[in-house]
């Protein structure tokens, strides 16, 4: 992604000017030529030289660094679509949004209301599950009957060897591997905050295995990916798994879908007949 200098001195100038001094805690005084901010206070709102922000708006500064966009997209008041603008306008992928937490987005829910013939699952995008439907439930067992601090697919794969006993014991360190990169690329969108690093200060102190794979710094967004689960009434089914991602990143609905030609149709026909059972394992 290119940086494009001119519309982004040109953003950047309009902003300071829409923003007025009592906005952001200045006085007006009685000097001032223009209703909105100085360039010198813009760079001393965001931490940074009023030279080098003089630049900024001439349009011939270097690409100013994500750590430096967030700080003037505060500075000025920007709102989440006005900052997202400036990062692409200065050549950068917009962070990610606000994260929605275990409150479950409106669309996903209406997307899995009407998934009944297939497994799906509404996941956080640090790996809690927030809902499932019937079919998910007959496959996995209900997470209802998990605590709640324990509903976290990553969490329960390091530390509950029934879970891993859902799947071939050949393809565990894939799915170890797999976990880790993921969860990995989440903790880094969302900046180490407090929840990333609470869940993985947790995992290193429970698994020594998640702890030397998390030592690696492997980082890989988890979108697509071919899966068996052993079931312990209908046998091995295997699924190809879809995730749909919210712009924010923060949730995804996960859809388990049956492979072209494979026997899974069949097999999810029985699913559906014999219904939920009272094991509680967690996707992979």
């Amino acid at each position: 992604m290119d940086m494009d200098r001119r519309e982004l001195a040109d953003f950047l100038r309009r902003s300071r000017e829409r923003l007025r001094p009592h906005e952001v805690g200045l006085a007006a005084g009685p000097r001032r030529r223009t209703p909105g901010l100085r360039r010198e206070e813009v760079s001393q709102l965001a931490g940074m030289s009023a030279d080098y922000y003089m630049r900024l708006e001439q349009a011939r500064s270097p690409q100013p660094s994500t750590q430096l966009l967030g700080a003037l997209a505060r500075a000025l008041r920007l709102t989440s679509d006005e900052r997202d603008h400036l990062y692409v306008l200065a050549g950068h992928r917009p962070p990610a949004g606000p994260f929605a937490g275990e409150h479950v987005r409106p669309g996903l829910l209406y997307l899995l209301d009407r998934l009944r013939d297939v497994p799906a699952q509404i996941i956080g995008d640090l790996g809690d599950v927030l809902a499932q439907n019937a079919m998910s439930e007959a496959l996995f067992g209900c997470m209802c009957t998990v605590a709640p601090g324990d509903r976290n697919i990553v969490w329960r794969w390091f530390t509950d060897p029934f879970v891993r006993a859902g799947y071939p014991p050949e393809e565990h360190d894939h799915y170890s591997r797999v976990h880790v990169a993921d969860l990995r690329a989440a903790v880094g969108r969302r900046g180490n905050d407090a929840a990333s690093s609470a869940l993985v200060g947790r995992l290193r102190r429970a698994s020594d295995e998640f702890a030397t794979l998390w030592d690696r710094h492997e980082v890989a967004v988890r979108r697509t990916s071919r899966m068996k689960v052993l079931h312990p009434e209908v046998g091995a089914i295997e699924f190809d798994a879809e995730t749909l991602l919210t712009p924010a990143e923060d949730q995804c609905l996960v859809v388990f879908t049956p492979p072209p030609g494979s026997p899974t149709i069949e097999a999810l026909e029985l699913l559906g007949a014999i219904g939920p059972h009272t094991t509680h394992r967690s996707h992979v």
